[in-house]
């Protein structure tokens, strides 16, 4: 027969071994759960990946109003990937796509006044020649990233004393993105910075 202190060493392995039975399952749902949210972010962003057909394009130089400096005070990039404009409610900041028909790069980091409430892209080109020969055209883009409407709202808060900025916050608020409180805290926490000399308004 068991003895009774083996009984009771028996009676306090087997509690253990439940407790960590338990503790495993719990990590393991709270893991999965830490694991899908961005997961769930993934899969939102990479369902606007794939062709976009018949996008209206134009273009736009670094002699137009705004400069040589994008939204996010940099130089506009003539380079490998180039800079374009949009309405970042309708491509956010961020977003990096491929004409088709010239398999040209451009990432959006500018807005401008005449693009909100459009789906159209303003095109970075590096000279004025350049841009009058590229006019206006519709041509089918492969979005290569999409964007940050986060990062977009981060970007404009601090902006939200001007139209532009203040028509395409509202949009994106609509879409839920980011509660106004946000906004406005983002908002308070640039004012603090020394702000960029550019104005898109």
């Amino acid at each position: 027969m068991l003895s009774e202190a083996a009984v009771l060493q028996m009676s306090k392995s087997l509690n253990f071994t439940i407790v960590v039975a338990i503790g495993c399952v719990l990590v393991g749902c709270a893991e999965q759960s830490v694991v899908q949210k961005p997961l769930a972010a993934v899969e939102a962003a990479n369902s606007h990946l794939g062709r976009m057909p018949n996008v209206r394009t134009t273009a736009y130089t670094r002699i137009e109003k705004g400069g040589r400096r994008n939204a996010l005070g940099k130089y506009l990039s003539g380079r490998h990937v180039m800079s374009a404009a949009s309405d970042w409610s309708r491509f956010p900041l961020g977003t990096r796509f491929r004409i088709c028909s010239t398999r040209e790069e451009f990432i959006i980091d500018d807005y401008g006044t005449a693009l909100v409430g459009t789906s159209t892209i303003d095109l970075y080109k590096p000279t004025k020649l350049q841009m009058k020969r590229w006019g206006v055209r519709n041509v089918d883009i492969d979005i290569l990233q999409w964007g940050s409407e986060e990062q977009s709202l981060k970007v404009l808060g601090p902006r939200a004393k001007h139209q532009t900025p203040r028509r395409m916050i509202a949009a994106l608020q609509k879409k839920s993105v980011v509660p106004a409180s946000k906004v406005a805290s983002a908002a308070k926490e640039a004012s603090a910075r020394p702000s960029s000399s550019r104005t898109l308004d």
